[in-house]
Formats: C-alpha cells, structure tokens, sequence
C-alpha cells in the first residue's frame, strides 16, 4: 500500500509548490525568482511521479487526475501569476487579467484533451503545459531587459502552442529502473537545494533548453507547411534522382 502510493507524494510535491510559488509573488513577499525556482523543481517533481509510478508498477488512474490538477496550479495558474505579478499589473487591468486568464485555461484545456484523445507514440500533441508553464515563469525574469508587448505576445504564443496540434517529443518513456528509484530522492534534494542557493541565476539557465523546446515544435510545423521543406525536399529530390530521362522527339 505504501509502495502504491509513493508517486502520488511526488505529484502532491509538485502540487504544493505549485501553491508556494503562488503566495511568493503575493506583494507583502514579492520573490519572483523563488517563485519560478518553485515552477522549476515541481517541473521536476512532474517528471518523477510518472516514472516512479512505473518502475514500481504502481500507475493508477487516481494518480493520472492527480496529476492533471496539480499540474493545471504549478504550470497554469502560477507561472500566470509570476508573470502577472511583474510584468502586466502597470496594463490595463481588462487586457492583463484577460491574457493572465488564458494561460491556465488554455493550460486545462490541453490536460483534457491529453486525458481523453489518444497522443502519437513518443509524441505530445501541443506543447506539454509543464513546459509551457517553465517557460513562462522564467521568461517572466527577464521582465527588466524584454518589453512588454514581447511578454504579452510570448504569453499568448505559449498558450496557443498547448492548444494546437504541434507536436513534441515525448521524454516520459525514459523510465528509472526499479533498483534505481532510490536515487530519486537525492536528485530532488539536491535540485531543491541548488534552486534555494541560486534561484535567479539558476533559472535564467534552465529558460534556454525550455524555450528551445517550446520552438523546435513550432519550427516542425512550419516546416511541414512549407511547400519544399524538410522530407518534402528530400522526396522530390529522391523521385527526380530516380526519374527515367524522357527521350527528346529529335533524340536518335
């Protein structure tokens, strides 16, 4: 019984920090970058759960719904606020709550889907909301040096990305040997401790391989909209390499 119930300690994890990170940006507190660190580690937190429940064969549809609320507060509804919090309050105030709102409800809406639509093997269809979620929280860091018109946009891309049909690659399948699970709380500690000694600069870093994950789907799609990209350029040159030379009516 214990055993069946250990990922769903990492998934209630996730979910509070998700919670923590909203009260940090609470104006009597006002910890942007602690608050995206606590975005980060659940991220983490995120990616165990599955695993865990894996290796120790412990999967269960309680712990699937768990995961979609808590995910809906750490990645929708948190990072929302970060970015909120330093960047749109000075908005008009129906413009900001209205693009602070779609983020987590565009969030919700790609977790439903993801529970009821069967995915591709080995890919997500939309951008996966605990990236979307880590993107923006650690894009809202940057609030000093981007404008905001470029945040206001970059909230609503990442929220049309979770909504759309892009599809990502799926990292979920990499699973933790069974004799190996108890590595895992090592990882998290260690991350946690790293997260609360560097959490400004520590979250800048890991923005870079998020953002690149959230616009190598994107560059995908517009590739395989692109009349010649990609494998189409690849088969046409293959089928004219192939092709027969058509004899000329004055040939012979």
């Amino acid at each position: 019984m214990i055993t069946k119930s250990i990922p769903s300690l990492f998934t209630v994890a996730n979910l509070f920090l998700g919670i923590v990170a909203i009260i940090l940006v609470f104006p009597d507190n006002a910890k942007p970058e602690i608050a995206a660190m606590m975005v980060i580690i659940a991220m983490l937190m995120d990616g165990v759960d599955g695993r865990v429940a894996r290796a120790l064969n412990a999967q269960s549809e309680f712990g699937k719904e768990l995961d979609s609320l808590s995910d809906v507060i750490s990645f929708g509804v948190a990072p929302a606020f970060i970015m909120y919090s330093v960047a749109f309050q000075e908005l008009n105030a129906a413009v900001a709550w209205i693009i602070t709102a779609l983020f987590p409800i565009c969030g919700a809406l790609r977790l439903a889907r993801f529970n009821v639509i069967s995915g591709m093997p080995g890919y997500f269809i939309g951008l996966p909301i605990p990236a979307a979620g880590g993107v923006l929280a650690t894009l809202a860091l940057f609030h000093n040096e981007i404008v905001i018109p470029v945040l206001m946009a970059s909230t609503l891309v990442l929220s049309f990305l979770m909504v759309s049909t892009i599809k990502y690659p799926n990292f979920k399948k990499l699973g933790i040997p069974r004799n190996a699970v108890w590595v895992v709380p090592i990882i998290v500690a260690v991350a946690v401790v790293l997260g609360i000694l560097f959490p400004h600069h520590l979250s800048k870093i890991i923005f870079i391989p998020l953002v690149l994950y959230a616009l190598y789907g994107l560059k995908k799609n517009v590739d395989r909209r692109l009349p010649f990209s990609g494998r189409k350029r690849k088969r046409r040159k293959e089928a004219l390499l192939n092709e027969e030379p058509i004899p000329s009516e004055h040939s012979a």
